[in-house]
């Protein structure tokens, strides 16, 4: 029933994993923690289970048969195999959701880049249409071409602010 148990969880964690490697994990870190916590719940239950054997054991009763001795020795390894099994599955567990909060990471991190992009080139219009659009008298650059030259300075500010950053952007890869 144990063994089963461990299958059932390992099954699990490589359909988990097959999905991760694949992209297209749908799955949140939330499943990975309860079948984490279901293992910590079962060793912390029946780790202390395989000394206590190993000890009665090592001094049978007069009222256990040879042959029953034999057969719980060997349920009794297979008993520790399991729970050092468990151990590993935790493990594994844990190295899945360090993967899985990475690339949650690295995708927070690329959303918080390309909103700075936007910002830095957005960032002189807005100072200029600002500027421009306070109602006071003597605005400079108000007779003439005043207006294709705020334009031409606004767009001239965004193409190279562009292409500091897609620069600084192909220079970090």
């Amino acid at each position: 029933m144990l063994i089963g148990i461990v299958r059932r969880i390992i099954k699990r964690i490589d359909d988990i994993e097959d999905h991760l490697l694949a992209d297209r994990l749908d799955l949140k870190r939330a499943n990975l923690a309860e079948l984490r916590r279901v293992l910590v719940r079962l060793q912390r239950l029946l780790a202390p289970e395989p000394a206590a054997l190993f000890r009665l054991l090592q001094r049978p009763p007069a009222w256990i048969a040879d042959a029953d001795v034999q057969e719980l020795r060997q349920s009794t390894e297979e008993f520790s195999v399991v729970l050092n099994d468990m151990v590993s599955v935790q493990e594994r567990i844990k190295l899945l959701q360090e993967e899985i909060a990475a690339r949650i990471n690295e995708e927070t991190n690329r959303s918080v880049f390309v909103l700075t992009i936007v910002t830095v080139l957005a960032l002189p219009i807005n100072i200029i249409a600002g500027l421009l659009g306070m109602n006071v008298g003597g605005i400079p650059l108000q007779h003439g071409g005043g207006f294709w030259t705020v334009v031409a300075v606004a767009f001239s500010v965004t193409v190279i602010a562009g292409w500091f950053v897609f620069r600084r952007q192909r220079n970090s890869l």
